[in-house]
């Protein structure tokens, strides 16, 4: 039986943020939600069909876009769909999306009552300049009352999204942006870096940010604050208390395969290894996607399978072994080399038996590292 977990994109949000690369739309009427429902479950259908075993979902992860921005009732008919079309376990991870203008209690109480139990909050700051620079449209209160809503509505698997290196952003800034999120006890903290994306308001129109060593210094600052709080940094940009990583990502970075279902969705199913690797992507625009579901299908060359894999799993502070390499891949450990020798040669990767992961050099020039498994 095929084990995958399944991505869920909302394409809607109230207003497109000006650093946002991700496929977002801003909803100018009222959400199609039962048209839209409709289409995932006719997708989902769709992308089943290239598998010849029957499949269990490991994890579900809506995202978006604004998911938040639907009924509990929409949400309800296509958690009930998926349903009959696979099989979901008890212990199953739902992860849902949502921005703190979306919050209303009884609404998001009724998403934990569906099974949703794990909720993620882009806060991005909670300072209300950084927040009007950043295109929000939540104030700094309604960041906190969002959090206090998703604990009353019992959400105990909490993710915070926070950025730094924003504009004008000062190392005290950062650091109380942190300290704040921390006082409030979520299981799972984002902490990533504002980077200028192509295709994005920002990247055409660039605004200044704080010199690199700058943001650095307060990242170092950040992060002994969050290890000093039980927050684990398990990956590039995630930290977590015990128990509480979010396992939907773990499995994207462990080179794992899942369908993506929704506009703009991507998927990746292993039909076998290396031959018949797949890459599934979804219609970007809404209303194309909504007039005609259809999956574009290409494969994975085998040549970039060793780039491919690293670029994943080297996310990882654990880093990966060869045994999981061969078994993900279906490549021989030679197909690493020279590349790995020239890593650990260069005190870019450390290797222990049989992993290998990233030293603190490599850690921040993670593209030195893959530079090595380029295509020839």
């Amino acid at each position: 039986m095929n084990t995958l977990s399944l991505y869920i994109h909302i394409p809607w949000c109230i207003k497109k943020c000006p650093y946002c690369d991700f496929n977002s739309h801003t909803l100018k009427t009222e959400a199609p939600e039962q048209q839209y429902i409709s289409a995932l479950l006719k997708d989902l259908q769709q992308d089943l069909r290239l598998l010849d075993t029957p499949v269990t979902i490991r994890s579900i992860f809506i995202g978006g876009g604004t998911p938040s921005l639907f009924s509990a009732g929409a949400f309800e008919d296509l958690l009930t769909g998926i349903a009959k079309l696979v099989t979901l376990p008890e212990d199953l991870e739902i992860t849902l999306e949502a921005n703190p203008g979306t919050f209303e209690s009884n609404k998001f109480a009724a998403y934990r009552a569906l099974g949703i139990n794990r909720l993620s909050i882009g806060i991005q700051s909670f300072n209300p300049h950084h927040l009007q620079r950043l295109g929000r449209v939540h104030s700094a209160e309604e960041a906190l009352t969002a959090i206090e809503i998703a604990h009353q509505a019992g959400f105990e698997q909490l993710n915070l999204d926070l950025m730094f290196g924003l504009p004008d952003q000062s190392r005290a800034a950062m650091i109380k942006d942190v300290e704040t999120a921390i006082a409030k006890q979520p299981s799972h903290i984002s902490f990533y870096q504002l980077t200028l994306e192509p295709n994005t308001y920002f990247h055409k129109f660039p605004p200044k940010l704080p010199a690199d060593d700058h943001i650095f210094l307060g990242q170092q600052r950040c992060q002994q604050l969050l290890a000093e709080a039980g927050y684990a940094q398990y990956e590039i940009s995630a930290y977590a208390k015990k128990g509480d990583r979010c396992q939907h990502n773990v499995n994207y970075w462990q080179f794992g395969d899942y369908l993506g279902i929704g506009a703009g969705a991507h998927g990746k199913l292993s039909i076998s290894r290396p031959e018949k690797i797949l890459r599934t992507v979804k219609p970007k625009s809404p209303e194309q996607y909504l007039n005609n579901v259809q999956s574009t299908i290409t494969e994975v060359v085998i040549d970039e399978l060793p780039l491919e894999y690293l670029m994943n799993q080297l996310r990882l502070k654990s880093g990966f072994n060869l045994d999981h390499y061969q078994l993900m891949t279906g490549l021989k450990v030679m197909t690493l080399e020279p590349g790995l020798t020239n890593c650990v040669d260069q005190g870019l990767l450390i290797k222990q038996e049989n992993r290998f992961f990233c030293s603190a050099r490599g850690w921040n020039f993670l593209d030195d590292i893959l530079e090595n498994f380029m295509p020839q």
